[in-house]
């Protein structure tokens, strides 16, 4: 997966003290990319567009 023109986004809701938080690229082709943010050379997970709207989506209503 080439993630060379990923726009690495940052939660809102992340604090600004460094805490436990993720990092979300939704520009990428056919594939949501996800990372931790303290580890932007670490591993990356990848969701389909799909399944990511119904996660977030899922976490908007348990």
């Amino acid at each position: 997966m080439d993630l060379s023109s990923a726009n690495w986004k940052k939660s809102t809701r992340s604090n600004t003290a460094g805490g436990e938080c993720v990092e979300v690229a939704d520009n990428l082709t056919g594939v949501v990319a996800v990372r931790d943010s303290k580890d932007p050379s670490g591993p990356v997970l990848a969701f389909s567009p799909q399944t990511w709207r119904a996660f977030v989506e899922h976490t908007k209503h348990p």
